[in-house]
């Protein structure tokens, strides 16, 4: 029953933490584009708080693993986020507006606590037997953040204004920090069902079936968290040179043996391994360049949204409750592809998401409001799969003592994608919405395209 509980808590502050992220960035589009009075300055502020996460994730990703209560540094980077983005809209119109996307810049190297952060210690509060019912909740409170965040920043934005929207997202992600505070200490234990560090599930690895579930379409594997736009398996903080040479004596924290580890002295060579992880194998660079150019797209069109919402329906505040429509499609989706999976592997399911992503874009050249919401969901028919095999590759790729770094990392790399998005995108549509959106549907056909066989990307 404690463990229960447990597992209640962590779900209940992701998902509190997640609708505050959710509702944030089109919060903070919305304010911009109502108190600065243009876009490019609107979509400065989200690539700040966006582009930052590059450097965050990868930091936090060490830290956490390397603390012996990830608790405690999660609950802060929750709250120093929180202070951030009340900090960025009291900037608005009031500080020169320089200083004001350093602010947001600041604010977005804590982005990745919201994402990954979280997903990570799952493996801490549940057991192996529970655990794939923790990662599938886990899941969905990816998708019901999608679906509400957008919707109550487009209600707000309407009814109250943007200001009190990014008002009530800063709430919301302070309200999590409580969970995140009280969750178990750093065992450095390995739980029952978890493959040892640096093998692989048993199953076929180069194919890209999975031990039990169906990682290709909204089920994990036992064992693994996920984790979005993120998650890790047991850590084993005590084994290998590297963790020997960083290590001190373990000491008793109740019946829990609690290895200490250094976090200053082995945050360089996390940060060296974690990304030469990600990037010395080539079936998870692949799968992490191509979802990267779907955040370039996702962040161009991101960008227009405002414009859509002004000169398509009728206000710029209603174009927020598109993403609610890539929300509910990216749910729909998935549950029905778990019902009835497809015959593709992961790696080939990341490609055919961002494909299908492709379309959204092109279908809001129309200018047409029905072909509009359309495009969205479209764009969510896309995003949840690929997302889901996204993170199929990173559990079938990722050793154990290094999961939460490559889960961050890539987090991290995809934010910063989005950001950049965003940020080319948004005097792009002050020029020409058409060549906003034409870009964005190129990128998103870049991100298609198939790799050469046994290469890098």
């Amino acid at each position: 029953m404690r463990e229960k509980k447990a597992i209640g808590i962590c779900l209940a502050g992701a998902l509190t933490a997640r609708v505050g992220d959710e509702t944030a960035g089109p919060a903070l589009l919305l304010a911009g584009f109502a108190l600065a009075g243009s876009t490019a300055e609107a979509s400065a502020l989200l690539a700040g708080i966006s582009l930052a996460a590059a450097l965050g994730g990868p930091v936090l990703g060490a830290l956490l693993d390397g603390a012996a209560r990830p608790g405690r540094p999660l609950a802060g980077a929750l709250v120093l986020y929180a202070a951030g983005l009340t900090l960025v809209l009291v900037g608005i119109g009031r500080l020169p507006f320089a200083v004001t996307v350093a602010t947001a810049a600041l604010t977005g190297l804590l982005g990745p606590a919201l994402s990954g952060g979280w997903s990570a210690q799952l493996p801490r509060v549940a057991t192996s037997d529970r655990l794939p019912r923790a990662n599938a909740l886990d899941t969905m409170t990816f998708g019901a953040a999608a679906l509400a965040g957008p919707a109550l920043a487009g209600g707000l934005a309407e009814t109250l204004g943007a200001p009190t929207a990014v008002v009530v997202s800063a709430a919301l992600i302070a309200a999590a920090a409580p969970a995140a505070w009280f969750l178990p200490v750093h065992t450095g234990r390995q739980r029952t069902g978890d493959a040892p560090r640096g093998t692989r599930p048993t199953g076929d690895a180069r194919t890209g079936t999975q031990p039990t579930g169906d990682a290709r379409t909204g089920t994990q594997p036992t064992g693994d968290a996920r984790a979005g736009r993120r998650g890790t398996g047991a850590l084993h903080a005590g084994k290998g040179p590297d963790a020997e040479a960083r290590a001190t004596p373990t000491r008793d924290v109740g019946a829990v043996r609690v290895l200490r580890v250094r976090p200053t002295s082995a945050l360089g060579g996390a940060l060296v391994s974690g990304t030469r992880a990600v990037l010395g194998n080539p079936r998870l660079a692949r799968a992490t360049l191509t979802s990267v150019l779907s955040c370039v797209a996702q962040g161009m069109l991101t960008a227009c949204v405002p414009l859509l919402g002004e000169r398509v329906l009728g206000g710029a505040g209603r174009g927020a409750v598109l993403f609610s429509c890539a929300a509910i499609s990216a749910l729909a989706v998935n549950a029905l592809l778990a019902r009835f999976p497809l015959r593709l592997s992961p790696d080939a399911l990341v490609r055919v998401g961002a494909l299908v992503q492709a379309g959204a874009p092109a279908l809001a050249l129309t200018g047409r409001p029905v072909v509009l919401v359309a495009a969205f969901l479209l764009s969510g028919m896309g995003e949840g799969p690929q997302l889901t095999a996204l993170f199929a590759v990173r559990h079938r790729e990722s050793p154990d003592h290094l999961r939460s770094q490559i889960f961050t990392t890539g987090a991290s790399l995809k934010i910063t994608g989005f950001a950049l998005g965003a940020a080319v995108a948004g005097p792009l549509a002050a020029w020409s919405l058409p060549a906003a959106l034409t870009a964005a549907t190129a990128v998103a056909l870049l991100a298609a395209g198939r790799p050469r066989a046994g290469g890098t990307p």
